[in-house]
């Protein structure tokens, strides 16, 4: 039987960019790039004709920029879109901006970090995931969702660690979380899959949507009350314990499950340092990552938390925890911070 190939479309300023994205993507036998759009005003007529299932967008354009172009796009036309930016810290904003529109993930432009051939491999992994990604329900969401409301503070403080882990469409399911925990919360650990740089521009809006402090974590860095820290992309994060602190280790490693940095890498180190002392949340991402760690959590007295599917961007991660009977409970985004206070 013959292999459905994903139909995209390559929207791209640069004729050398688009050329090379063709290329690359032309190795992949479940892959076929039905087109090329130098602008959105060629974009939205080939995308009408050729019916891409998925596209890959450049945010700076000239006639119309992409982020216009996205909200357009998602509002008369949805469909999944990967976002292809500079790694500039301006490039890395706009990302995040339109992954709130809808974009379902970014990846960045080959440069310094990584080569033409490694991007084209995370390129088509990406494309893969965004052509079976719910972006009907989370259009839904976004437009009939009321700004989420922050939750009361805890009555009394606590030294418990809740670690969480997230890949596509974990950007907006983070937002939700974060921004409704009081500003006593537990200290967070998070780990969201995510290009190098875009961590830092993450943890900036996060942190200025929230009651909690949110920042990319550095070596060593404190988990405490009241603060979240995110693990810098392409850089493992691992608990640690010294005596009643605790604090993060960020590190270099091979990729776990195809990923740096890994879920599963945060929950066992959480699961060994924490254990009943600890919470665990796996939210909307394709694959198993964290599948394993969530349960080392649980068999060690943490509690644990997976996002329902209905909710899921990609009910992928969350799926394979609830398989192996990782999960204590199974709940929709916007109730995963109350049921976190609720344990803590």
């Amino acid at each position: 039987m013959t292999q459905q190939k994903i139909k995209t479309l390559i929207v791209d300023d640069s004729a050398i960019v688009r050329k090379i994205l063709s290329a690359e993507l032309s190795r992949f036998p479940d892959i076929e790039v039905v087109g090329t759009a130098p602008d959105p005003f060629v974009a939205r007529d080939k995308i009408v004709k050729l019916q891409p299932q998925v596209v890959t967008l450049d945010i700076e354009m000239p006639r119309m920029d992409g982020l216009t172009f996205l909200r357009k796009l998602m509002k008369y036309y949805p469909l999944p879109v990967i976002i292809v930016s500079s790694l500039t810290p301006k490039g890395s904003k706009m990302a995040l901006e339109a992954m709130e529109i809808g974009a379902v993930d970014v990846i960045g432009k080959p440069g310094g970090s990584y080569s033409v051939g490694d991007m084209g491999y995370m390129l088509a992994e990406k494309i893969r995931i965004a052509s079976v990604a719910n972006i009907r329900h989370r259009n839904g969401y976004e437009s009939n969702s009321e700004k989420p409301e922050p939750i009361g503070a805890l009555a009394e403080t606590t030294d418990k660690v809740i670690a969480i882990g997230a890949s596509t469409g974990g950007t907006e399911a983070l937002k939700d979380v974060l921004s409704r925990m009081p500003p006593n919360s537990p200290g967070i650990v998070v780990v969201q899959h995510m290009p190098a740089n875009f961590t830092t521009a993450f943890a900036e809006r996060l942190n200025g949507l929230s009651q909690i402090t949110v920042k990319e974590a550095e070596n060593n860095d404190a988990v405490i009350q009241g603060r979240a820290v995110i693990a810098p992309g392409n850089h493992h994060m691992l608990l640690r314990r010294s005596g009643a602190r605790y604090y993060v280790e960020v590190k270099d490693g091979p990729r776990v499950h195809h990923q740096r940095p890994s879920v599963d890498v945060l929950f066992k180190s959480t699961a060994r340092y924490a254990g009943s002392n600890s919470i665990g949340v796996i939210l909307t991402g394709m694959g198993s990552d964290g599948a394993d760690g969530l349960l080392e959590m649980k068999q060690a007295g943490a509690r644990t938390i997976a996002q329902d599917e209905k909710s899921c961007v990609v009910f992928g991660m969350p799926k394979e925890a609830i398989k192996i009977g990782a999960a204590d409970k199974v709940v929709p985004l916007g109730q995963v911070a109350q049921e976190i206070l609720r344990m803590a």
